[in-house]
């Protein structure tokens, strides 16, 4: 019974206008909780799990994990929970990145197990007539291995059964502690395996795997880069009309979804004018006045991988004396620090240039004065990292240290700026300003691929666009982005 409600009968029409006559034909559609090449073609070719990854990559991922793993152990990676706004609302629900990487299933409720002599194991939740009626149909144990390619599949009742087994021949036991649910930790026997201090986070190899990525991944973190160049140039042109903070979010949400993406990478920081000198604001709620500028942080999602970039400009269309002094600066050591990007280069390294770079130039231009406290005061003044791993989160693999030279195929942000509240004591030309340029770099094997280069951070290329805008340039560009 339940297998029957997993099957949609999809109605095709023909009409031959030649003899007038119609035709019908049925093609059962099997609806796996998730877009598949059969049930969406457009989105997937044949021999894909997930948009743009083949079911051959799952599965080379699922071998490096194992060739990682120390001999007898096993790793218990559990999809991530569903989260509720109300008792009865659900936050849209976001897979953990570790568990699709490893299955390439998009939904909750299940739990992976992987291991040497068992393969990769997923148990399925087993939802009931009314979770169907009310949510959809899900992956089963049938669609573990049709379409996950797992090697063993259970329902997910019969996990403390079979786990009793895995652990007692396993000598350590890895898992995903973020994500880890009482499904399994309750068990005594993960307990006392617990209590054996046999029992460690996963993420140190999973990170590993997911650090450099493949040209598959790199394609797919190319167009969510591209995404959001095109969303937020779309933006500029709006702010013009309409300067507020809450507005401009709402303009380049709507962008980033009408070009393919599903979801925001995280909520999009929009400060206008002082509220530009809060690191992560999030309120999103003022009105930005003529004089101020705007600062955007955005990143989308396009299939499970993520961007991340930032632009500062004056809605009005001219930057202002302090304005530029300031952005100069933070853009110089954006391009400088983008030269330094390639193979053997550390994050931490690129970053002792960029304080050495701003800092000297915040002394000349006067924002920092006393000797004894300027070194204090620059660090309230920039209190960010030039920048992090970008891939499937968008702080990826917090396991891999900054010092860590970067190889072809690693992915990173670099993002100087510069944050100056307004109750800082600076000269009042510089107060409740607040400037960051961000930018997604591709390590390549001869230097590196700026992802987000198509969006301007130049002042005259920004300050063009603003005065030659029209709301006939805006649906101009709208129509070039669709063709293209």
């Amino acid at each position: 019974m339940m297998h029957s409600l997993t099957r949609r009968l999809l109605h095709r029409n023909f009409y031959n206008k030649a003899n007038g006559c119609r035709a019908y034909c049925s093609t059962k559609i099997f609806d796996a909780g998730q877009p598949t090449a059969a049930s969406h073609p457009e989105l997937l070719k044949e021999g894909e799990m997930t948009p743009g990854i083949t079911c051959d990559e799952y599965i080379s991922r699922r071998k490096k994990l194992l060739e990682l793993l120390p001999e007898k152990s096993i790793a218990i990676i559990a999809a991530a929970p569903v989260k509720m706004m109300t008792d009865v609302v659900p936050y849209p629900f976001r897979q953990d990145a570790d568990y699709l990487y490893i299955t390439g299933c998009q939904q909750p409720g299940g739990i992976a197990v992987l291991g040497h002599d068992i393969g990769l194991c997923m148990f399925m939740p087993e939802p009931t007539l009314h979770d169907v009626t009310w949510e959809g149909n899900t992956a089963g144990v049938n669609e573990a291995q049709e379409i996950f390619k797992a090697d063993q599949a259970k329902p997910i009742s019969e996990l403390q059964q079979m786990l009793s087994g895995f652990l007692g021949r396993s000598s350590e036991v890895f898992h995903n502690v973020k994500t880890a649910t009482r499904t399994y930790t309750d068990s005594e026997f993960f307990l006392k395996t617990v209590v054996e201090g046999k029992v460690k986070d996963l993420s140190k190899y999973t990170h590993e795997l997911r650090w450099l990525k493949s040209p598959a991944e790199v394609e797919l973190m190319r167009k969510a880069a591209s995404i959001a160049c095109q969303a937020q140039l779309q933006t500029v042109f709006h702010s013009k009309i309409y300067p507020h903070e809450g507005m401009l979010a709402a303009k380049v949400e709507y962008e980033c979804k009408m070009r393919g993406a599903q979801r925001m990478a995280f909520n999009p920081v929009v400060g206008g004018g002082p509220n530009g000198s809060v690191v992560h604001y999030s309120r999103n709620d003022r009105k930005v006045n003529d004089g101020e500028l705007v600062l955007m942080d955005i990143g989308c999602e396009f299939h499970g991988y993520v961007s991340d970039m930032t632009r500062t400009w004056p809605p009005f269309g001219r930057f202002s004396p302090a304005h530029i002094e300031l952005y100069e600066l933070i853009l110089e050591t954006n391009k400088e620090c983008i030269k330094l990007c390639k193979p053997g280069i550390s994050i931490r390294q690129i970053h002792e240039q960029s304080v050495q770079k701003l800092y000297k130039g915040l002394k000349d231009i006067g924002v920092l004065k006393n000797r004894a406290s300027s070194s204090r005061t620059y660090h309230q003044l920039n209190p960010t990292n030039i920048g992090h791993y970008l891939g499937m989160d968008v702080h990826d693999c917090s396991t891999i240290s900054t010092d860590r030279p970067l190889q072809p195929g690693a992915i990173i942000t670099i993002e100087p700026g510069v944050y100056i509240p307004s109750s800082f004591s600076v000269p009042e030309r510089y107060q409740g300003v607040g400037i960051r340029i961000e930018d997604e770099i591709l390590i390549t094997d001869s230097g590196y691929e700026v992802l987000t280069g198509s969006m301007p951070k130049e002042i005259s290329h920004l300050e063009s666009m603003l005065n030659d805008y029209s709301p006939q340039t805006e649906a101009g560009c709208i129509r070039t982005a669709a063709s293209s």
